[in-house]
């Protein structure tokens, strides 16, 4: 199970405060090797939260596509961004296209909800003759 970025910081302030993985563990709560785990990560340098997302073929076609996406306002197709893109020399699949744009389209569509203002009136204003 991933731990989250407190519980890895609760595991590493035990471990520091004990000097040892059992003592660490037990104050943690976990397995002795997720303690010594997440110590040679740290002292290797290496990032104690795992690895980040691996690049997409797609990611330096990204820029395109939200410039697509805002000038069509949310209404382009995946299929028309991915014959663009592979004119521009794209050789990932329309499957890789249509997660980019769908992704891209959700971050629109967050930006650019309309908002709800409930019509809230006076008491007896507006029932009066």
């Amino acid at each position: 199970m991933k731990k989250s970025d407190r519980e890895i910081m609760e595991i590493l302030e035990a471990y520091d405060a004990t000097e040892s993985a059992h003592s660490a563990a037990q104050l943690a709560g976990v397995d002795p090797k997720t303690v010594r785990r997440y110590v040679a990560a740290r002292d290797q340098g290496r990032p104690v939260t795992g690895a980040g997302r691996r690049p997409r073929m797609v990611d330096e076609h990204m820029p395109k596509i939200e410039e697509w996406v805002e000038r069509g306002n949310g209404k382009v197709r995946a299929d028309i961004v991915h014959e663009r893109l592979v004119a521009m020399g794209f050789t990932g699949t329309e499957r890789t296209t249509r997660r980019a744009v769908a992704q891209v389209k959700a971050a629109w569509r967050a930006g650019h909800q309309r908002t709800y203002r409930p019509w809230i009136t006076e008491p007896g204003l507006w029932l009066q003759f």
